[in-house]
């Protein structure tokens, strides 16, 4: 699976939802393993090109999708769905 690169454009809307967006095909096409971390917010704004409170919208809203995990003084990382799904 080819994901295009990340382009906020003029398109209406909010680029955090367009990066979460972008992370989340990210992690659907395998390039961010289950379990493996996702890289730090600083490390994000800078990757995308846009404010820390960006990165760190988006990283709120791929929670609130259910494709991260953010365990306090560890870090985020990829959920594995399957184990919602199967119980594993």
């Amino acid at each position: 699976m080819t994901i295009p690169d990340f382009d906020p454009g003029d398109t209406p809307g909010y680029i955090y939802e367009r990066m979460a967006d972008h992370i989340a095909a990210r992690i659907n096409a395998g390039e961010l393993p289950p379990h493996k971390p996702l890289p730090a917010e600083r490390r994000l704004a800078q990757e995308y090109g846009v404010s820390l409170g960006t990165a760190r919208r988006a990283t709120e809203l791929l929670r609130e999708r259910g494709l991260v995990v953010t365990l306090r003084s560890k870090g985020t990382f990829v959920a594995d769905r399957r184990e919602e799904t199967y119980g594993f």
